[in-house]
């Protein structure tokens, strides 16, 4: 069990996603867990999930948390270090999860030298199956990164990553939930055209997802490998995998992901 309070400037979904995690994971008691929020009545909604301490005041947060994660908008950056960075202890860990913020802008914000973490997780973290990436900065010491990547251990997995990488992340894992929702949507879709009834479509459709998924990071092998052992010779599949190339699926999920990317590295300039 980590000792240590962490504070949440922020419990939209991605941060009370997180909230989620750590506090289901079991990693921190609730009351180690501080949050802040706009309005009263986004901190309702998430006291009414976890009993955590809440408050409408951002210093409060900053000034009690060992570990503080800034989980506002982008935009909002600026604004909130400007209302925290007098009163952010200088040992505290800042960890930063908005698409485009760089270390040396948020460094630029605070003024002053800062213990930083930039992060990139995604919102399957409420389930312990987020996909995270985290690029320190030159202050982090090896104790306090193994703090941070035990945090994001909690609730699912985590890599280090240089942070040139960090948009590329925002594509491939911080994004991409969206991405694979829409494409069980549209399974369940074709499921229910042909004769399912509805939640039971959904249910085969995200189960199989889930599967599948499985599969690739457990056994190691090329999603390619895992695709020809599915595609019978003159087969359902492989008449089903035609005509997603056909159609363009790669190109069409390609095009996507570098479109998120190129959006990430703008919010960056």
């Amino acid at each position: 069990m980590l000792q240590k309070t962490i504070g949440f400037i922020g419990c939209g979904n991605m941060g009370s996603a997180m909230i989620g995690g750590i506090v289901g994971s079991g990693l921190v008691p609730a009351g180690q867990v501080i949050a802040s929020a706009h309005t009263a009545a986004t901190l309702n909604k998430i006291k009414d999930q976890y009993p955590i301490e809440t408050t409408l005041d951002n210093t409060e947060v900053a000034k009690k948390s060992d570990i503080l994660f800034l989980a506002v908008k982008p935009y909002l950056y600026e604004k909130v270090i400007s209302e925290i960075k007098d009163v952010t202890p200088e040992n505290a860990v800042i960890v930063a999860i908005a698409a485009g913020q760089s270390i040396a802008k948020i460094e630029g914000y605070f003024g002053r030298p800062v213990k930083l973490v930039r992060a990139m997780p995604n919102t399957p973290a409420m389930v312990l199956e987020a996909m995270s990436a985290l690029t320190p900065n030159t202050a982090i010491t090896d104790d306090e990164m193994n703090d941070i990547v035990s945090i994001f251990n909690s609730f699912g997995k985590c890599e280090i990553v240089s942070e040139a990488l960090m948009d590329a992340v925002t594509g491939v894992s911080g994004s991409s939930p969206a991405y694979v929702y829409m494409f069980i949507e549209a399974m369940a879709d074709a499921a229910v055209e042909d004769g399912m009834p509805r939640t039971q479509a959904y249910k085969f459709a995200a189960q199989s997802v889930l599967g599948a998924a499985k599969m690739v990071l457990e056994t190691k092998k090329h999603p390619g490998e895992l695709k020809d052992a599915v595609c019978s010779p003159g087969g359902t599949t492989i008449e089903a995998v035609a005509t997603l190339e056909k159609l363009g699926l790669r190109g069409t999920v390609i095009a996507a992901q570098h479109a998120c990317t190129e959006k990430s590295k703008s919010m960056g300039k």
